[in-house]
């Protein structure tokens, strides 16, 4: 099972202007308006990644409070030009210490910028059937049957803001009130029915009467099942004929999934945990994949087009099932690099080899944080069972790139050790750094592994999960110096889930395209030459034992598994185009074509001059590896920061 996971790697500094308003207020006014929103700015630089499923992030959910207190927060430490930002990232991680050394073609390579706006990124998911997810269509389905859940235009005007925070308190059991009292002003059958309406489609849980109190009319509303009913919306209002999961297509840009997931919860007024999806997309890019939500009808999410920005939900269906994690078949990828240095001849002999040969399936960057201290190195202490330098690791002042806020927590945690004082200096609360403090204020620092356990299981499996990734890396490396681009004997296949070694008689039926390595753990085998002894050496100089990967901690424990080391990318397709404004779209997206956007018409002999590439890719592969094995570039912030400053000045 797979979840992708897009996280930056910055290249551009975004400009100011063209930061995307994301708090609450800001959203807030844009359901009052009615007003449609988008943005197609200039942003900074994103990767794809995806992981296993065990690596995604969890949905949270958080008071709303601090939720806005996030999103406000959200970029306000960004001041500052290329080069101060291109200093700070002076300490960051290379390629190269985190494995990522080899090259799988023998062409030059060439410089290009990738992401110069975050619109030159976009990412549809392939479904499990091969299908490429697209955004072609706003219509919303026809029932044969009429019930509550289709509200009318009118039903989302008519309760007034005070009515709705009072409804939404007391869905979620916030206040002492079991009921809630909505006076009818214009007392009229059909003006109560439509608050009715209001109600029930808007918060999910509540259910609704009329009373007379003192000759007036009041619509009074009151919880029907308890605090089930939040997480399971009402069955008996959905008709029987309909399947119970609208599956729509999401298109999103420079938001993530687990974020989308949460706005769209929120404005529907349920939790998140009735959406269901196939593979999680991150931030900084556009993105098209299908989400499924339970019992939530076609038209109110249809509605939701008209108070979000950079969302939009479109090609509704109602089936019986939801989605799993993981069934996609992988992505595919339309990415614009700007800028570019190469001649005709190596862009083409570039992109003959990603297709014919493909590129190294490194784990990237992204995969190991991008600050001084990795998330391999918290995974390595979690594995040595060094929980002091697990704390240290997250808590201690680093040099990079970080917000002013966690900043400060830092410097008041190495000051005095205390984390009360500590989590003082940090508003938002949801970060790993704030989960930890927590937990070392409920259980003590002598109980680091019960605070450490605070932290959502997934997040902590992130850090040893990136241990094993940094491993993987160097050990492909050395595979690829030492035996080259064939299969040797020793190797291993896989033949079904289960892996062989190669044998000297049979090495001429496979090629390096056949050939996997083992994620460290218990439950795989390692190769029988050089390589596998490469395994065991490096573990023991991280004091760990390859014969023993079981912790005395169950969730720590690690299987392992197997990675294809060489991924031949799908679909290959490329262009090269010329243009002189860097701030024009260079490709149309499925919303430009829904809108009837035309592409500009791009200048024969421009000043610039970009490669426009195509590729499908399977799960658990990085975009950005085959983009680097194209270029021959070091793809960490480190270097492309420092990069693109230069190409800034």
């Amino acid at each position: 099972m797979e979840t992708v996971e897009i996280n930056s790697v910055s290249l551009k500094r975004p400009r100011p202007e063209d930061d995307v308003a994301s708090a609450d207020e800001i959203k807030r006014q844009k359901i009052v308006e009615k007003s449609k929103a988008g943005n197609d700015s200039g942003q900074s630089i994103e990767t794809i990644t995806e992981q296993p499923e065990d690596m995604k992030s969890e949905i949270i959910p958080n008071e709303e409070s601090e939720e806005q207190e996030e999103e406000e927060l959200e970029g306000s430490d960004e001041d500052g030009d290329p080069e101060s930002f291109a200093d700070m990232m002076k300490h960051g991680l290379t390629e190269s210490d985190v494995g990522i050394t080899k090259f799988v073609s023998s062409h030059k390579g060439f410089s290009g910028i990738l992401k110069e706006r975050y619109s030159d990124f976009v990412v549809h998911e392939i479904g499990k059937d091969g299908r490429v997810s697209h955004l072609d269509d706003f219509s919303v389905p026809v029932d044969d049957e009429v019930n509550f859940e289709d509200p009318s235009e009118e039903t989302f005007t008519v309760l007034s803001d005070e009515d709705k925070q009072r409804l939404e308190e007391l869905q979620l059991f916030k206040n002492k009130e079991t009921n809630v009292a909505i006076e009818v002003i214009e007392d009229t059958k059909e003006k109560r029915t439509i608050i009715h309406q209001a109600v029930k489609s808007l918060f999910p849980g509540l259910e609704t009467k009329t009373e007379d109190r003192d000759g007036k009319k009041y619509i009074i509303a009151y919880h029907a099942a308890g605090k089930k009913a939040l997480a399971n919306p009402r069955k008996h209002s959905w008709p029987k004929s309909r399947g119970s999961y609208c599956h729509f297509v999401l298109y999103k840009e420079n938001k993530d999934t687990m974020d989308a997931i949460n706005v769209l919860s929120k404005f529907l007024r349920v939790k998140p945990n009735i959406f269901s999806y196939m593979g999680t997309k991150d931030k900084r890019a556009i993105t098209v994949q299908e989400i499924a939500v339970l019992r939530i009808t076609a038209q109110r999410l249809a509605h939701l087009n008209k108070c979000l920005m950079n969302f939009k939900l479109g090609n509704f269906s109602y089936k019986n099932h939801p989605l799993k994690l993981g069934e996609l078949q992988g992505n595919h990828f339309t990415v614009v690099l700007r800028n570019i240095t190469g001649t005709d001849d190596q862009i083409e002999q570039a992109m003959h080899s990603l297709r014919e040969i493909g590129f190294i399936n490194y784990y990237g960057m992204q995969r190991f944080g991008t600050t001084a201290v990795p998330t391999y190195q918290i995974g390595r202490a979690i594995l040595q069972n060094n929980w002091h330098e697990v704390m240290d690791l997250i808590l201690k002042p680093r040099p990079g790139a970080e917000k002013g806020y966690l900043v400060k927590c830092r410097e008041e945690w190495a000051k005095t050790k205390d984390p009360a004082a500590a989590l003082k200096k940090l508003p938002v609360k949801r970060c790993v750094e704030g989960q930890l403090l927590r937990g070392l204020l409920k259980y003590g620092m002598k109980n680091i592994i019960s605070a450490f356990g605070i932290i959502p299981r997934n997040n902590r499996l992130m850090y040893i999960h990136s241990y094993q990734s940094y491993v993987w890396n160097n050990m492909v490396s050395k595979r690829i110096e030492e035996y080259g681009l064939r299969a040797v004997p020793g190797d291993l296949i896989l033949k079904g889930a289960t892996a062989v070694h190669i044998e000297e008689d049979d090495v001429d039926n496979y090629t390096i395209h056949d050939v996997v390595m083992p994620l460290p753990g218990f439950d795989v085998i390692y190769p029988k030459h050089k390589i596998g002894e490469a395994y065991k050496e490096m573990l023991v100089a991280d004091n760990l034992d390859i014969n023993n990967m079981r912790h005395k901690i169950r969730d720590y424990s690690l299987s392992g598994a197997y990675r294809k080391i060489i991924i031949r990318p799908q679909n290959v397709n490329w262009e090269v185009v010329a243009y002189d404004d860097p701030k024009i779209p260079l490709f149309t997206t499925d919303l430009d074509k829904l809108e009837g956007k035309p592409l500009p018409v791009l200048p024969t002999d421009g000043k610039f001059r970009a490669l426009k590439m195509e590729f499908s890719l399977p799960p658990s592969t990085y975009a950005t590896m085959a983009i680097r094995e194209v270029l021959k570039m070091d793809t960490s912030i480190k270097n492309q920061t420092q990069l693109n400053t230069t190409w800034l000045r």
